[in-house]
């Protein structure tokens, strides 16, 4: 007998077919969406909500933005870095803030004078040329002492480390005492001209530095007070072996394994991405991955944190247009590629925070992507 169902069966299997292959795959990655900013000038200079230059900006009331978080009471512990909700970019023809507004980056030209105003004390007076201290609240570092690098570039013998004192409030005018402290690399070892950074270790603050020693190696100090005592004076705690070739860029801190131990992310310029676990008197080594570039000298480099909750760093992958998105939780991995118009050279930031984080890139050629790593409008 003639089964009168069958071509009901074939074309029902023919339609579902096509549903299911046009249906959206769960869990499926977004393509990244890149757009490149509108701006009169080329970019030589970008930084981050973390940069001193952001919450100069965003406290000066040049433009209505939100106040920065400050790293003392009532913000952020004293160790971790202020920051403000926008980066500033900057060039020899003029400046602009970006900020996020509804997961777009907007575009807020101010003038190149301004900038350079607002950005003098990334270099204090006495600071080696061209470095950026690192602030937090009343605790700032920088790098003293100039001298040569064994690879006869320019390097730091100290790294002073300044902090204002409490006072009484009276009602005459008084300066604000402030204690100073000066501590060298150790032994044959100078620091690098790469920004010094503040954390928190065991509840206390503490420095993260990049060092040289001999022509071809570079390594990482720890800065604190023993056993914790604030009254004990600034010393080296902790480094790294020297590590072959150029000097290891701080990437980031974080706790990128998802352990709950803290973490330095470093990138050398031979392209080794490594991983560092820090605790008060020893840096472990945590992993490595090969195959990435450090950007300009000290131009910064993203953490960015996804919706899987996951810290992960940003940075450009060796040799070409493009950026990772590197993890850590298990092992060092990639999580995505971004393919770029021109190579990451100039920093990589981060506005906002997990699904509506945009990632604000400065190219090669002067021009500045922003990328929205995880789906939606850039």
């Amino acid at each position: 007998m003639r089964d009168r169902a069958a071509p009901r069966r074939r074309s029902f299997a023919i339609l579902l077919g096509v549903l299911l292959s046009t249906a959206p795959i769960a869990g499926a990655q977004a393509e990244p969406g890149i757009r490149i900013l509108e701006l009169p000038f080329k970019v030589r200079a970008l930084r981050g909500p973390r940069s001193e230059a952001a919450v100069s900006v965003a406290t000066s009331g040049l433009l209505p933005i939100a106040r920065a978080t400050s790293g003392q009471q009532g913000g952020h512990p004293v160790g971790e870095e202020e920051s403000a909700p926008i980066a500033v970019v900057w060039g020899d023809e003029g400046g602009a803030v970006l900020a996020l507004a509804d997961g777009t980056v907007t575009v807020r030209p101010i003038g190149h004078e301004a900038v350079e105003g607002l950005t003098a004390a990334e270099t204090p007076r006495g600071a080696l040329p061209g470095s950026r201290r690192a602030l937090s609240g009343p605790l700032s570092a920088y790098l003293t002492g100039r001298t040569r690098a064994p690879d006869g570039g320019d390097a730091a013998a100290i790294l002073t480390i300044r902090e204002r004192q409490p006072m009484a409030v009276s009602a005459d005018p008084k300066p604000v005492p402030v204690a100073t402290a000066s501590v060298p690399a150790g032994g044959d070892a100078v620091f690098a001209p790469l920004r010094p950074r503040l954390l928190r270790l065991a509840g206390r603050p503490a420095l993260l530095a990049a060092t040289l020693s001999g022509a071809d190696a570079g390594g990482l100090a720890l800065i604190g007070r023993p056993g914790g005592d604030t009254a004990a004076a600034w010393t080296v705690t902790a480094r790294t072996p020297p590590q072959p070739g150029p000097p290891l860029k701080i990437a980031g801190i974080a706790d990128f394994s998802g352990f709950g131990a803290l973490q330095a992310a470093t990138v050398s310029g031979r392209g080794l991405l490594q991983l560092w676990t820090l605790a008060p008197d020893r840096i472990e080594p945590a992993g490595e991955a090969a195959g990435y570039a450090a950007g300009e000298d000290d131009s910064d480099l993203a953490v960015t944190v996804p919706p899987t909750g996951i810290p992960e760093i940003v940075l450009p992958v060796a040799g070409g247009a493009e950026i990772a998105l590197v993890q850590a939780k298990g092992s060092l991995h990639e999580r995505l590629r971004v393919p770029l118009p021109s190579p990451a050279t100039t920093g990589i930031v981060i506005l906002g925070e997990g699904a509506a984080a945009r990632l604000v890139v400065g190219l090669a050629d002067g021009r500045v992507a922003v990328v929205a790593p995880d789906g939606g409008k850039p």
